[in-house]
């Protein structure tokens, strides 16, 4: 924890964009932050990618800092910072069950019709990474427009088309 004459310095440097400020201060709280987010997520990869998060949300925000306690101001970002994690994790977990209770349906119904290909269709989706699958089913299952897959993924549209592309052309080659 950093005296508070030398804090209000380094913020005061952070404010004015000193990349040396913004490196102590992360030296200074990242073992804390990352404990916090470690003891919420109990996933190291996560905590990390949420300790990062945190570090570009202070350069963003830094600015709005007023004083009082730089701590509970950081904590309280981390805390928001969690809890969106929390509601895209919720929201990501929504969306593939109703996929998936579609996608059996639909695979059910089309068994009357062409069994054997559909059970390969199902092999091969399967085989495919998880993060292509889910492309594939937002929007052929689901029939979610691009525009709307790459607002779900938080991507830019042309990622988006770019992934389904390369998705579906793998798909392709593995049921030939």
């Amino acid at each position: 924890m950093a005296k508070s004459n030398d804090l209000a310095q380094l913020i005061s440097g952070c404010k004015s964009g000193n990349a040396e400020s913004f490196s102590k201060v992360v030296d200074t709280y990242a073992s804390r932050v990352y404990g916090y987010f470690y003891r919420l997520t109990g996933n190291r990869e996560t905590s990390d990618d949420l300790l990062s998060e945190l570090f570009v949300k202070l350069v963003e925000k830094i600015g709005s800092f007023r004083g009082g306690s730089f701590e509970s101001w950081l904590f309280k970002i981390a805390s928001n910072i969690f809890y969106d994690y929390l509601r895209d994790k919720q929201r990501r977990k929504k969306t593939l069950e109703v996929l998936k209770k579609q996608f059996e349906s639909e695979v059910s119904d089309a068994k009357e019709y062409d069994s054997d290909r559909i059970d390969k269709l199902q092999v091969q989706l399967n085989r495919l990474d998880a993060d292509t699958r889910e492309l594939i089913m937002l929007r052929f299952y689901s029939q979610a427009s691009f525009k709307e897959i790459a607002a779900i993924r938080s991507e830019p549209i042309g990622t988006t088309l770019s992934k389904l592309h390369r998705g579906l052309k793998k798909l392709r080659e593995m049921m030939k």
